[in-house]
């Protein structure tokens, strides 16, 4: 009699019932997750399909797509969790809605920016970087990334744009119960993007007046709330800046959210900016999800990598960010968390 394993050879099941063989096979083939969840974003999958089910052919019609293949690329999304399928046809799932552009907690943007043309180029530099201990960015296109981003790459440039501030309504609210802006009169959000943020700590703080401080391309179309004719307008101003070059405004707390993730020198120098920018008692305050206390373990690790790539950037440990503060001639204040998933480090001008 054939005697047949359940599982292979010294493959131990794991607490889910899984074996280390059908684990790492599944996480070697984790590429086509990404992939799929992409190409469901721009085939507009998500926003195709409504509150009740649809048979996948019938949707394919819809799609004019190919209704085989649309049936092989949602049975992989299945898997993670992404759609369900009934006997009526392809039903949401509370994952699937992210992708929906009507979602209030949208995260179709950020999905795309992580996976568009250039980063499937990058991942093959991963080994070198780890030989070398850094990223090959220039070395592959000639130029600085956000350089190249602007210039040669304009759709991703508005995909990363609309990315953020989905990021932004994700934690804003979390922020503003947070951080403690009532004695401030002037606030200044460094790299804020569109503003988001900026706008929701101003509804929150009727005494605050705001400067939302990015690149042209991130401030040329800015929050509505903080445009001429918005309801913030008349206390906030729009300042198209670098913060690598210099800080264009004096203000009372300096906001880094989400943006000190390049490399170290050019971290130490935007923080000396806010220095230069400030007076002795500016706050500077860097938000951020820390690497070492990061409640989603596979997504700071999975993003570090991805920032090594691009900028040659990373995800601050505890350690290592207050050392940058140190570095730049601030001086370190506090470090707290604001849950769920990120950290304020706060650090001041030294008299």
């Amino acid at each position: 009699m054939a005697i047949v394993r359940s599982t292979p050879p010294g493959a131990d099941a794991d607490a889910e019932g899984v074996s280390p063989v059908t684990a790492l096979r599944e996480l070697a083939l984790a590429s086509a997750a990404p992939a799929s969840l992409r190409a469901a974003i721009r085939l507009g999958v998500a926003d195709e399909l409504g509150d009740t089910p649809v048979p996948v052919p019938q949707l394919a019609k819809q799609l004019d797509v190919d209704a085989a293949v649309l049936t092989r690329l949602l049975r992989n999304l299945r898997c993670y969790g992404v759609f369900d399928e009934t006997a009526d046809g392809l039903v949401h799932t509370a994952t699937s809605r992210l992708l929906r552009e009507d979602h209030p907690q949208r995260l179709r943007n950020w999905v795309q920016w992580v996976t568009e043309p250039w980063v499937w180029e990058l991942w093959p530099d991963l080994q070198s970087a780890v030989v070398d201990g850094r990223g090959h960015f220039e070395e592959r296109y000639g130029d600085e990334f956000f350089a190249r981003l602007h210039r040669e790459w304009p759709e991703s440039t508005e995909v990363f744009n609309r990315s953020q501030t989905e990021l932004s309504a994700l934690t804003s609210a979390a922020i503003a119960d947070a951080l403690d802006l009532s004695g401030v009169r002037t606030f200044a959000d460094v790299g804020g993007g569109r503003g988001f943020t900026l706008a929701t700590l101003l509804e929150r703080n009727p005494h605050l007046h705001g400067t939302l401080v990015d690149l042209p391309a991130a401030v040329a179309q800015p929050d509505p709330r903080l445009r001429p004719g918005g309801a913030l307008a008349a206390r906030s101003e729009v300042v198209a800046g670098d913060c690598l070059r210099e800080i264009p405004v004096e203000a009372e707390v300096y906001q880094f959210k989400s943006i000190l993730e390049w490399d170290d020198e050019r971290t130490v120098v935007a923080l000396r900016n806010a220095r230069k920018a400030g007076r002795p008692g500016s706050r500077v305050l860097i938000i951020t999800n820390l690497v070492d206390d990061s409640p989603e373990p596979r997504y700071a690790t999975g993003i570090d990598l991805l920032f090594l790539l691009n900028t040659n950037g990373k995800r601050h440990t505890k350690e290592g960010v207050t050392a940058l503060v140190e570095r730049a001639g601030l001086r370190f204040e506090s470090l707290s968390s604001i849950p769920p998933l990120l950290h304020v480090v706060e650090a001041s001008v030294p008299e």
